[in-house]
């Protein structure tokens, strides 16, 4: 890697299975990566036993204090100290760029070619080059003024980018690739630049509560299209953030984002599901630019 750049996996109770690592290494990474656990997580000697010198133990007990769980709930079972504690640990490490992201991938791969191309056949999208992949990233943010951008998930791509197997509409993130716009969301993976910090809130749906503050405040954050990350269903796996899932459900989960966003979130049934999910309206979230025929005329 040309910067000074490193990737944090941020992990609880998952040394034993942190696939994340695994991946990294798999898809061609050759950069520093640094394992981020708290000192309330009980295998905590287990990460360093297996990690060495890449594990990084922070206090979450105190730092929580400077963290908007937006609840009263007595408890820290949540990732989002570990995301804003990232960027005071990256500032003292002196890394102008850093990746961060969650502790469940099983693989990196293309979901679009070099010929901007949708893949529909699975094994023929295993990334090997990563590296450039992530300074391509890192490019992009210190040619604009992005805040931060992150890669697909599986969910993004439901429709694919339309043709004889996806009678509906092409996915919400390919219809927006195809018209030259940008998808502005960002979820589980991370690309920032130090000097750009931003500020998570929420104990659940963190994620989703950055992009739409700084939505709303015109900072810019797109999804990265042409990758995508892979992971085991939600609530599936043990350790992480499985415990706390379970106990709100994905309705009071849905909430915080509501709580976070009144004007431009709401709670909403899934297309074609009984599921519950937060929903977010675009159009009441980000400033827009008026076209100039709605400019009034200076007067004299």
């Amino acid at each position: 890697m040309k910067r000074n750049f490193a990737a944090f996996i941020l992990s609880h109770g998952r040394a034993d299975s942190l696939l994340t690592y695994d991946a990294l290494r798999s898809s061609g990474y050759t950069g520093k990566i640094y394992i981020l656990v708290d000192n309330e997580d009980s295998q905590a000697d287990q990460y360093i036993e297996k990690y060495g010198d890449e594990v990084i133990v922070f206090d979450k007990t105190s730092f929580s204090n400077q963290v908007d769980a937006c609840d009263n709930y007595d408890r820290r079972n949540s990732i989002v100290y570990a995301r804003n504690y990232n960027f005071i640990l990256a500032k003292e490490m002196r890394l102008t760029h850093f990746l961060q992201l969650d502790d469940d991938y099983t693989d990196f791969t293309w979901r679009l070619n070099d010929k901007d191309e949708y893949i529909w056949k699975v094994e023929e999208t295993q990334i090997k080059n990563i590296d450039a992949v992530f300074e391509h990233c890192l490019d992009f943010l210190d040619s604009t003024s992005f805040k931060s951008v992150a890669f697909a998930q599986g969910g993004d791509f439901i429709g694919g980018d339309g043709g004889p197997d996806t009678p509906h509409q092409k996915s919400l993130l390919m219809k927006l690739h195809r018209s030259g716009r940008m998808y502005r969301k960002v979820m589980n993976s991370f690309f920032f630049r130090t000097d750009r910090p931003v500020v998570f809130r929420g104990r659940v749906n963190d994620d989703v509560n950055l992009y739409v503050e700084g939505g709303r405040r015109g900072d810019l954050f797109a999804t990265i299209p042409h990758v995508r990350v892979y992971q085991p269903p939600t609530q599936k796996r043990t350790g992480g953030c499985t415990e706390i899932y379970l106990e709100l459900g994905t309705y009071i989960k849905s909430f915080y984002s509501v709580m976070v966003a009144p004007s431009c979130v709401k709670v909403a049934r899934m297309a074609g599901k009984w599921r519950i999910h937060h929903k977010v309206i675009w159009k009441k979230t980000c400033p827009v630019l008026l076209s100039e025929k709605y400019r009034k005329g200076i007067q004299p």
